[in-house]
């Protein structure tokens, strides 16, 4: 009787604990957090609000339009997997080309008198990234809790310890990169502790 069509396979839809860790891995992407972690300090911290929203958004470009530009443009050619650089392989160069793009930034910001917790913002995400570069070369620590820990430290000098209530969502964050097996625990855990500590420290002391 033959000739009848293969019966497709069934792809299995992920669930909703999947399909949750998949929005909370984009919503708090290090891009999406430092953009709006960059205008909230500017604001926060200048003079006029019209001021502010003109120096994060400046600070912004350098030290995430760019970087996340290359990143976009090497996913559309095929060098990286995904804007996520899942791959450890795969994150040295962006990591670099950010390293680059944020110290050019920073030098204009300095150049241009630009507030003074700006700037220590700046120069905490620019040894953050050094401080990726190095330990991206032999492990994949998560960048996206470094960066989630480090905006929550930030965000309480800037606008009090009260904000450290919300402490319980870096582990929400962790959870999703573990439950999307982009990281192990040990991973997320580390970077979240280093991207505390050099926020505390390095924006604790400059700004």
């Amino acid at each position: 009787m033959g000739g009848g069509a293969e019966p497709r396979p069934v792809i299995a839809r992920p669930g909703p604990a999947l399909r949750v860790a998949r929005l909370v891995t984009e919503l708090t992407a290090p891009a999406v957090l430092v953009s709006l972690l960059m205008v909230a300090v500017s604001w926060h911290t200048s003079r006029g609000a019209g001021h502010g929203l003109a120096w994060g958004l400046l600070a912004t470009l350098f030290v995430t339009g760019i970087p996340f530009a290359y990143i976009v443009g090497g996913v559309r050619r095929g060098r990286f997997t995904d804007h996520h650089i899942g791959r450890r392989e795969q994150r040295r160069v962006p990591l670099l080309v950010g390293v680059g793009s944020v110290a050019a930034g920073l030098a204009l910001l300095v150049v241009l008198g630009a507030p003074r917790p700006l700037l220590a913002l700046a120069v905490a995400g620019l040894v953050g990234l050094v401080v990726t570069v190095g330990v991206s070369h032999w492990w994949k620590m998560s960048i996206h809790s470094a960066v989630a820990a480090g905006s929550l430290v930030i965000l309480a000098f800037t606008f009090g310890p009260r904000l450290l209530v919300a402490a319980p969502l870096l582990a929400v964050v962790g959870w999703s990169r573990v439950r999307l097996q982009d990281h192990t625990v040990p991973q997320v855990l580390a970077g979240g502790v280093l991207g505390a500590l050099i926020a505390g420290v390095i924006f604790g002391l400059l700004r």
